[in-house]
């Protein structure tokens, strides 16, 4: 079980920073990271990467005043791999961004086929065994992966605490292989963009702009036909219910059984908060099947699809 240092368990949703110094400014970021608060939420998610460190500086500036009750996770230095050098020259950076002597969670950003996993993983234990970090976590790691990384990290007495998956109602691929291996292996489950890049919100078919009419990589992720007609399905059910369609998609992914802790974000707090009110939000059974229904079910993971 993860918990803060002082024993304050995961809260039902993480807090993402990706947004902290780029498109929310201090004050944005501060705004929103006292909302999270005020609703409740401990676990808080950065990475080395994010816009050159802002986000990491940021959230260390944050966390001072509580840092005991909260749960601060990053995600390790990827450029050029994940060779033990480049960990710990990383983790040391980011440490002295967060400002603080042990960080709860450190992620492998993603998988590398270039660097042997038990170099990566002797990096990782000597943060570990020398009480820098408390919990690993990897982040875009296919099931296999995942449980490659759990059978090296034994060999360290270590184990993979943590799994950081795409999830969405548009992006369901985690649960035909990830979740169930997670579930079988008691990793707590944080997935991120439960929004699908904001097409869940509403925002594009109501003919307004943002990442997927302007980025590339986000439009060949989202911009698809079936997930379109989706997230209008979504938005008149929201309307039906008199409910924000985030606070639908987020409420949605809280609710698999597997209880991920959905990472949220935004670039303010009042895009923020219908997010955060999928804390509130009452997510029966029948709604939740009425939603699944809405999007493509990923086949099970198994060549005898006749048979499932």
């Amino acid at each position: 079980m993860i918990t803060s240092p002082n024993g304050t368990p995961l809260s039902a949703l993480t807090y993402g920073t990706m947004q902290f110094g780029s498109n929310a400014d201090a004050a944005e970021s501060q705004a929103m990271f006292d909302a999270a608060r005020a609703a409740g939420i401990t676990h808080f998610d950065t990475a080395y990467v994010y816009n050159g460190g802002a986000s990491e500086t940021l959230l260390g500036q944050m966390v001072q005043a509580e840092r005991d009750n909260l749960i601060i996770a990053t995600k390790a230095a990827f450029e050029g791999g994940s060779t033990r050098q480049i960990i710990l020259d990383g983790f040391q950076t980011s440490q002295q961004r967060l400002q603080l002597d042990v960080v709860d969670i450190l992620y492998l950003h993603r998988f590398d086929d270039n660097t042997p996993l038990q170099e990566t993983f002797d990096a990782l234990a000597t943060l570990k065994h020398s009480g820098k970090i408390r919990y690993i976590g990897v982040s875009n790691f296919a099931a296999w992966q995942v449980m490659k990384a759990q059978a090296i990290a034994a060999k360290f007495e270590m184990q993979i605490d943590i799994v950081q998956p795409m999830y969405s109602l548009v992006k369901r691929q985690s649960e035909v292989e990830i979740f169930p291996a997670c579930v079988d292996q008691g990793i707590e489950l944080a997935p991120y963009s439960p929004l699908g890049g904001g097409l869940l919100t509403g925002k594009y078919a109501a003919g307004e702009t943002g990442r997927l009419t302007v980025d590339p990589a986000y439009k060949a992720r989202y911009d698809v036909e079936w997930m379109r007609n989706a997230a209008k399905g979504l938005s008149a059910l929201a309307a039906d219910l008199d409910v924000h369609p985030a606070t639908l998609a987020v409420a949605w992914t809280m609710a698999h059984p597997a209880r991920p802790k959905t990472i949220i974000s935004g670039r303010s707090a009042a895009q923020l908060q219908p997010s955060v009110d999928a804390l509130e939000f009452n997510m029966t059974a029948e709604l939740y099947d009425r939603i699944t229904a809405l999007s493509v079910t990923p086949a099970p993971a198994t060549d005898r699809l006749e048979e499932a």
